[in-house]
């Protein structure tokens, strides 16, 4: 078998993706473990008033646990997309800088 540099270049890649990506979701986790109930606090009282008023009374219990989940979520995909992309950025910014 014959040593491909191609080959070895694309298994370092794909182990710093790998890594780029669970270092994201475990800071994403982190954020969304902090910002959520702040989140859920300063908002949820105006979504279960804004649904009661479009959709009548008797949906605050699933509101307020559905729009802990959805606020939950966006918190986590939204810290984790950022992430993401700022760790690319800042390995491609000190590998530029070091090759």
């Amino acid at each position: 078998m014959k040593f491909n540099p191609h080959d070895h270049h694309q298994k370092r890649q794909q182990v710093f993706m790998s890594s780029v990506e669970w270092l994201a979701n475990l800071f994403a986790l982190l954020v969304a473990f902090f910002l959520t109930p702040e989140i859920y606090v300063r908002t949820v009282d105006w979504i279960v008033g804004f649904t009661a008023s479009r959709y009548g009374t008797g949906f605050e219990d699933l509101t307020s646990f559905a729009w802990f989940a959805v606020s939950g979520l966006l918190v986590f995909f939204t810290a984790r997309a950022t992430l993401a992309t700022a760790i690319v950025a800042g390995g491609l910014a000190l590998a530029t800088r070091f090759v």
